[in-house]
């Protein structure tokens, strides 16, 4: 049985949750992300469930530690997270959402405690090979309250029954278990080759709940290396360009 918590969101692109505990309550969250925490709050650190756990969650690229904030005092006491890049966080009930819940390995923020956070893989052999971000997930079970980042702008979809919709596989945050989901190749050459969106997408058969994001943060990370190196490349050409002038002008008696 997971504690019942009272939360309240903050900000619009750059978002934090508020997490309101009573005595004894508490929630789990990813280590590093908590924002602040007031009088009565303690933080416990392990594993999360034993040594395979955290080495579970370390081989799949997540922190081996789950921060447990406990709040041991007196009244009401606030804890906070925020999340890591720019995004919207979204609050899952799991308990009205059938106790279970899919999630991209970065997507999870914090959760009461009592919620299960488990790594999950997918079922099958294509998504397995060619999943990328959709390869390794997180699975949430409980009947509390469960926070998610998404990168960007978050559109939810509610697939029908046979309802199919193909997405970037990075654009995925999370999903009901009653979703069908694989992996496909895009086919064509120059698809493959000049389109430019990957050679794979993820394949989500209805029925349930779909949430996207806009801006996967794979993606961000992207473009500010490719800035970055575009950055450096006309630093080293402005440089060598002021020293061939440099050069000329000493020659020529300048």
């Amino acid at each position: 049985m997971a504690d019942e918590i009272d939360y309240k969101i903050y900000g619009d692109d750059m978002q934090a949750v508020e997490i309101e505990l009573d005595p004894m309550e508490g929630v789990r969250a990813e280590a590093g992300a908590m924002l602040y925490m007031e009088d009565g709050i303690q933080m416990q650190t392990n594993t999360g469930g034993g040594i395979f756990k955290g080495f579970k969650r370390l081989i799949t690229g997540e922190s081996f530690f789950i921060t447990t904030f406990m709040h041991s005092g007196q009244g009401k006491s606030h804890v906070a997270f925020a999340a890591p890049y720019p995004g919207k966080i979204i609050p899952l009930d799991l308990g009205k959402l059938g106790g279970k819940f899919f999630c991209q390995k970065d997507g999870f923020l914090c959760a009461a405690k009592g919620v299960e956070i488990e790594v999950a893989f997918t079922k099958k052999i294509g998504a397995g090979l060619f999943g990328g971000e959709g390869f390794i997930l997180q699975r949430l079970e409980g009947d509390g309250m469960a926070f998610i980042h998404a990168g960007g702008a978050v559109i939810k979809k509610e697939l029908l029954a046979g309802e199919t919709l193909r997405v970037d596989t990075g654009c995925l945050v999370a999903f009901e278990p009653s979703v069908d989901y694989d992996i496909q190749f895009i086919g064509g050459f120059r698809n493959s080759l000049f389109g430019g969106e990957g050679l794979f997408t993820a394949n989500l058969t209805g029925p349930g709940t779909v949430y996207l994001q806009s801006l996967p943060f794979s993606r961000l990370a992207d473009r500010i290396s490719a800035a970055a190196r575009f950055h450096r490349k006309g630093e080293r050409k402005g440089a060598a360009g002021l020293g061939g002038d440099l050069l000329g002008s000493i020659i020529s008696g300048d």
